[in-house]
């Protein structure tokens, strides 16, 4: 079953000198509008910041098509942005300090499904899966020119707001809707668009959308995000039509497993949020590889994913690649985001 795709992802826009954030983006976006083009169904579009900037792929259906669709819009926008002065970088958070922070930057994958009740129901499925997802993606080591001790401190930043971390269980699509109103009652979030649960169902659409990951440094990493996102949504979808619901988690166990991958990424244990235990992350990316192993060989996508991982587990996460690159300075990270970020021909 061949169910379509889409990755949102949000890019840091600096001075390519100095790494400092550049608040261009309306100017960007302009000058992207008139001197390229793109795949069709892909976007390029502001973020809530000025000095970020998204690139939005159209509905993909293979490998190939994403890896187009993700392609032509860092290229786009790297285009743009150099038409302006200006660099663009996939990191979580800023290397310099910013006024922007807790506006880290961060990589969604939509994948479709037949309706809001059946997405409500993945998700409950995928939530066990979502550390993992980010302990791959940790990509934000830094804030402010500090090593703040974390893989991915966008996700730290991130548990500041209400409705952050793993999402509750709910039993259908009225319940997340009473959930998230009532929430919004009370003045917290300020509507319903603003529930940044890990994964979430869409408020206008029959999609799931995963926010786990931290923006890709790479294609290759955001090509990964997708393809495994979309293999745990086909898996849960099986489960389902065979009668398997899928249990809730510990509240504190589940913070607990979203805090461990956020300050270890790959490198140290993590939390199996079912069995609420430490185990390392190698078990947890083996146990994650084994559920989906057979919707990523029925979308083809199995032997793919292996190399891409097998890519990351030797180079490692962008977390402990700019930790390398920052034991040659600040620019030496710069300049690798820089390079990574934009895909040469």
């Amino acid at each position: 079953m061949m169910i379509g795709i889409g990755v949102e992802e949000e890019f840091l826009l600096v001075d390519p000198r100095t790494g400092v954030s550049c608040p261009r983006a309306e100017a960007v976006i302009a000058r992207h509008r008139t001197c390229c083009t793109l795949p069709d169904g892909a976007v390029v579009h502001r973020e809530l910041r000025p000095t970020k900037v998204e690139s939005v792929s159209g509905v993909c259906g293979t490998a190939d098509e994403l890896y187009e669709h993700l392609t032509a819009g860092r290229r786009t926008i790297a285009e743009a942005a150099a038409g302006e002065d200006c660099a663009i970088i996939a990191s979580g958070t800023p290397l310099r300090p910013s006024l922007d922070r807790g506006y880290g930057c961060g990589c969604h994958v939509h994948v479709d499904v037949p309706d809001r009740d059946t997405a409500v129901a993945v998700v409950n499925h995928l939530a066990e899966w979502l550390p993992i997802l980010l302990a791959l993606s940790a990509n934000s080591p830094f804030e402010g020119g500090h090593d703040t001790g974390y893989e991915s401190w966008r996700t730290v930043e991130r548990s500041r707001f209400p409705g952050s971390g793993l999402p509750p269980h709910f039993t259908d699509a009225a319940d997340y809707d009473r959930q998230i109103d009532r929430l919004v009652d009370c003045g917290v979030p300020a509507d319903a668009d603003q529930a940044f649960w890990l994964a979430r169902p869409s408020s206008h659409r029959p999609t799931v959308e995963v926010r786990a990951a931290d923006t890709a440094s790479t294609v290759d990493e955001a090509v990964l995000q997708g393809l495994l996102t979309r293999a745990l949504v086909l898996t849960a979808l099986d489960d389902l039509d065979h009668g398997a619901e899928a249990m809730p988690l510990d509240p504190q166990v589940a913070a607990a497993a979203v805090w461990s991958a956020a300050r270890h990424g790959l490198t140290g244990p993590a939390i199996d949020p079912v069995a609420g235990k430490p185990v390392p992350a190698a078990d947890r990316m083996a146990a994650l590889l084994g559920y989906v192993r057979q919707a990523l060989e029925d979308t083809g996508d199995a032997a793919l994913v292996r190399t891409l991982l097998d890519r990351l587990e030797r180079e490692g996460t962008g977390a402990e690649r700019q930790r390398r690159a920052a034991a040659d300075g600040e620019i030496a990270v710069l300049r690798m985001l820089t390079e990574e970020t934009v895909p040469h021909p």
